[in-house]
């Protein structure tokens, strides 16, 4: 290492990028992460005659009890008795720090398949992250892994650049919320973030009561043995399958939104001006077939429900004002410097997996248009590929770890040893 500059050309800086609906990490220079797991992790306590044999993978409490802890799809979705399905994150940051560092470590040894501290590892962390919080990150980086540099940024601005600009106004609307970020020459303006809790998880609750309304019942694929194909809107035949654990209400609900948002990727489009029964009635159907067989052609509700993204005025059970997308948007931009607006109204960026339904970002455009100023030249870019723009972030830390430029903005470890945790403050924006 010369002069406080990390070396990293020869070894692959590692990014990992954060979600409510999943982790995503893998190594820099690469177009796509090499892991991308459900955010949700099982959880389960045995007594410890039980678990002896689980030791691999367990951890030991001062009682008699201990935790045993199910990463990824594939061990998720095994029904077992008594396992709660918990979530390490709260309001996009790092509340559990425990299960943050199991995933961690699941990461480490099943997809990155090398040691930690052979690797620098960027991350990327909510625009609204708290100072305690980014602290205590880089501690665990940098004393439980022992990695060789560290860096935290911005989700928003790693998707700026993942879609080639430094500055522009990022609207990210993912799993728990659709957030309106400004992003100027790479820094966040905080003071202008706005989020609204209209995305994904709340579409597939609105796709859910939908459902219940009109008497469809949601089985998941856990529950089912076998099924036979029925006429559209008959009554399903299907076989329970035996001998299912008793699996708690986390389990269940969790398995119910699975089949919730493969209605939601397959059934649902947002209508490119404001819903109007009438004219869309006309439009054609969508087939769509649930796990136990039942199957219904899809019309006009296809397109209600993520209506509710764009105009919220008429959502049922919603009190207190919540801004659609385009307000989201026109909100945050007005709560910036007058000379700033006409570059981010340039450069209205759509990232984040609840952007994937059909029509957003053309409703978007249409609906930002109108509220858009005739002085100010409007521009909305996003990507047409789905993994750029699910993993928006994600590559736009790629990007960045690689650069020449930026091996010398890591937090190296001799810096940490000399000046600790609150290095992060000063040099990671």
């Amino acid at each position: 290492m010369s002069g406080g500059v990390y070396g990293g050309d020869e070894v692959g800086a590692l990014v990992f990028d954060f979600g409510h609906y999943s982790i995503r990490a893998g190594y820099a220079g690469e177009d796509t992460p090499k892991a991308d797991i459900p955010s949700m992790v099982g959880v389960i306590e045995e007594n410890v005659s039980d678990a002896m044999e689980v030791n691999g993978n367990s951890t030991s409490n001062e009682s008699s009890s201990l935790k045993k802890y199910y990463i990824d799809t594939t061990s998720i979705h095994v029904p077992r008795k008594g396992v709660e399905l918990c979530s390490f994150l709260k309001d996009g940051m790092i509340d559990d720090w425990d299960l943050f560092e199991k995933v961690l470590d699941y990461v480490y040894s099943k997809h990155i398949k090398s040691e930690p501290h052979l690797h620098p590892v960027l991350m990327s962390e909510t625009s609204w992250n708290a100072r305690p919080k980014r602290e205590k990150l880089t501690e665990i980086m940098f004393e439980k892994y022992n990695i060789p540099a560290f860096f935290l940024s911005k989700n928003a601005v790693l998707a700026a650049f993942a879609n080639g600009r430094s500055t522009g106004i990022v609207v990210d609307s993912g799993a728990s919320q659709t957030s309106a970020v400004p992003v100027h020459d790479g820094y966040v303006l905080a003071q202008a973030i706005v989020k609204s809790p209209l995305a994904g998880d709340f579409i597939s609750m609105q796709c859910k009561q939908y459902l219940e309304e009109n008497n469809v019942e949601i089985i998941p694929p856990y529950l089912i043995a076998s099924k036979e194909s029925v006429k559209e809107n008959d009554i399903p035949k299907w076989v329970k399958r035996a001998n299912i654990p008793e699996v708690t209400k986390s389990y269940h609900n969790y398995m119910v939104k699975q089949v919730l948002q493969d209605f939601q990727c397959s059934a649902l489009q947002v209508y490119e001006t404001q819903y109007e029964k009438e004219v869309v009635e006309n439009l054609p159907t969508v087939h769509h077939e649930f796990p136990n067989g039942y199957n219904q052609d899809f019309g006009p509700e296809r397109f209600q429900i993520p209506e509710a993204l764009f105009d919220p005025t008429n959502i049922k059970g919603v009190t207190g004002t919540t801004m659609g997308a385009a307000q989201v948007v026109t909100t945050s931009v007005g709560m910036c410097d007058i000379d700033v607006r006409p570059s981010l109204y340039g450069g209205v960026i759509v990232t984040g997996g609840n952007t994937l339904i059909q029509g957003f970002t053309e409703r978007l455009n249409r609906d930002l248009s109108a509220k858009t100023p005739p002085s100010m030249r409007l521009k909305v870019i996003s990507s047409n590929n789905a993994a750029e723009r699910r993993f928006g972030s994600w590559i736009g830390g790629s990007i960045l770890a690689s650069l020449g430029t930026f091996q010398q903005m890591w937090i190296t470890k001799q810096e940490y040893d000399e000046g600790g945790k609150t290095q992060v403050e000063r040099k990671c924006p």
